[in-house]
């Protein structure tokens, strides 16, 4: 295997309270892990990886390029790596030439950029021949609150969406597959209708001890719904893969 074990994979969860109030991003993980290739890639391009790392913990083989528009994030642990290289730079106008990497990876990132038909022209133009996009965005289904009955704790969507830097909501499968251009090898759904309470609750305007203590009282049903979810089903965000023409040699 090229990817790291899952379970190795899963346990790097970057956010405090990873079995908690940050369980979400473990759904986010799985997600990835499922559609990502296990391929053997040599130089993968991280476009706004920040400082979770996530890229070079699910391939850890690999040399990563680290590229983001905030200079301090060049200070994070995941960013002092060997093989992990920061680059400040802007995913519209990437410095770089064509055909320079085997993989981009685009994690939470789309919906945030303005001019996103030119940050995904420019992952084309850096990626080789028979490479892969991965992208993990909002979909369709996505909103927050998800449920009417969570608005009296939680912020509106529209303070959420300007809090996180969003500019769209998010995308459907369709949507993808026109902004990008190429084939749709696997996907899969995460926060599904019953994990997103305690995804809410972790964002919400409660106390840090209420959150922590609701998402431990929801830990139950949280973990039976995420065991339970399918790759298809319905979810308010999709991890999807892409390739670029042919296998890649």
């Amino acid at each position: 295997m090229y990817k790291a074990p899952l379970n190795q994979f899963l346990s790097k969860n970057p956010f405090s309270r990873p079995l908690t109030q940050g369980f979400f991003y473990r759904e986010k993980m799985r997600a990835i892990y499922r559609t990502a290739p296990d391929q053997k890639f040599k130089d993968i391009l991280e476009l706004g990886g920040g400082q979770s790392g996530l890229t070079a913990l699910l391939y850890p083989q690999a040399k990563v390029t680290n590229l983001d528009l905030n200079p301090e994030y060049a200070n994070a642990p995941c960013n002092q790596q060997e093989r992990v290289s920061f680059v400040c730079g802007d995913a519209t106008a990437l410095p770089f030439n064509d055909n320079s990497f085997d993989a981009v990876t685009m994690f939470d990132v789309l919906e945030h950029i303005q001019a996103h038909e030119k940050a995904v022209s420019e992952a084309l133009r850096v990626l080789r021949s028979g490479g892969f996009i991965l992208v993990s965005t909002p979909n369709e289904n996505w909103r927050f609150p998800y449920y009417r009955f969570m608005k009296p704790i939680c912020p509106s969507d529209t303070d959420v969406m300007a809090e996180w830097g969003h500019v769209r909501r998010g995308y459907t499968l369709d949507e993808l597959k026109s902004l990008i251009g190429l084939s749709c090898q696997s996907y899969a759904t995460f926060i599904n209708p019953i994990t997103v309470l305690c995804h809410d609750v972790a964002f919400s305007h409660l106390s840090p001890l209420k959150r922590e203590f609701l998402c431990s009282l929801l830990s139950p049903i949280t973990w039976l719904s995420y065991i339970q979810h399918k790759p298809e089903a319905k979810g308010t965000e999709t991890a999807s893969t892409w390739q670029n023409g042919a296998e890649l040699l």
